[in-house]
Formats: C-alpha cells, sequence, structure tokens
C-alpha cells in the first residue's frame, strides 16, 4: 500500500482545523484544505486582501496562519505539498 493510499479520518478534523486557522488569520478568505499524505497537505486560498501583494507575500501570509501546526519534530503538519493562493 503506497502511502497516498493511507486515510486517517482524523486528518479531516486537522484539515478543517487548518481552514479554520486561515480565514481566521486572513480577512474574507476562502480556504480549501486537503490531505495529500500522513501529514502533508495542499491548500487553496482566496482572498481579496492578497490584492498588490506578491505571491510571496501571499504564501507567508497563509504559513504565518499554520505556523503553530507545524513546529516540532512531532508536528501534526509536516508540509504543504501545493500551496496556490488567488485574488477573486
Amino acid at each position: 500500500m503506497s502511502l497516498l493510499q493511507i486515510h486517517d479520518p482524523g486528518q479531516d478534523d486537522l484539515s478543517e482545523r487548518l481552514k479554520g486557522l486561515i480565514e481566521e488569520a486572513i480577512p474574507e478568505a476562502s480556504a480549501q484544505v486537503r490531505q495529500a499524505a500522513p501529514r502533508h497537505y495542499e491548500i487553496t486560498v482566496t482572498a481579496p486582501g492578497f490584492a498588490g501583494q506578491t505571491k510571496v507575500k501571499q504564501h507567508r501570509l497563509v504559513y504565518g496562519a499554520i505556523s503553530e501546526l507545524m513546529q516540532g519534530a512531532d508536528a501534526p503538519v509536516h508540509a504543504v505539498d501545493r500551496l496556490e493562493t488567488r485574488i477573486p
């Protein structure tokens, strides 16, 4: 069985937590979070506040919102495999 075939239902809660942290930190943001593999996520965030900001700044805002879940050796989120930011 490959890692991509493993699905942990507890990760659904973590996906929702990531979504909530992003939407709370970035005004008017809409986030979609999907588990790509254990402890790996794909995130898409759409926010009007991204207008006029570089992609680097947009990504820093998202990573800043979820940093508490990425700290330490046993962090629940090991990596964001894909991060897409959009302006509506």
